[in-house]
């Protein structure tokens, strides 16, 4: 079971704290009551998507032998224009860097992750669309 406690610091502010011990400073825009002295939860959403995946990926990428040299998923998500607001497509897009990366073995570890692994992903998916892309660069 995962667990998290949040408690409240002043403001907007809170501190998340993870069962693994490590924690986050969560916070709101000023104009909303906030400092701006951290991220917003639903950046973290965003994160944890980028993160899940990523972990998946590289995975199964270091098992394929695939030499990588950078990693990146970048994601970006729209919300919807009535309340209740919420986000409705996210979209990732992973950039992958490395000597003689495999076109192959990355499209195979992204479609593992974003079709079997990714827990985020797979909860997200019933309530939002999610599209996702791979580029490689190559050294």
């Amino acid at each position: 079971m995962a667990k998290a406690t949040v408690k409240w610091v002043e403001g907007l502010q809170f501190v998340g704290e993870t069962g693994s011990g490590h924690a986050i400073v969560l916070d709101g825009d000023a104009e909303f009551g906030g400092k701006n002295t951290g991220v917003r939860p639903t950046e973290l959403l965003l994160i944890g998507l980028g993160g899940c995946s990523g972990m998946d990926i590289m995975s199964i990428l270091k098992k394929k032998r695939q030499k990588v040299h950078s990693f990146e998923a970048r994601i970006t998500a729209d919300k919807t224009k009535t309340e209740p607001v919420r986000f409705e497509k996210f979209n990732v897009e992973y950039v992958v860097t490395g000597e003689n990366i495999s076109e192959e073995a990355v499209k195979r570890a992204v479609e593992l992750s974003m079709g079997k692994y990714c827990s985020v992903k797979l909860t997200l998916e019933n309530k939002a669309e999610i599209s996702f892309s791979y580029k490689i660069i190559k050294d």
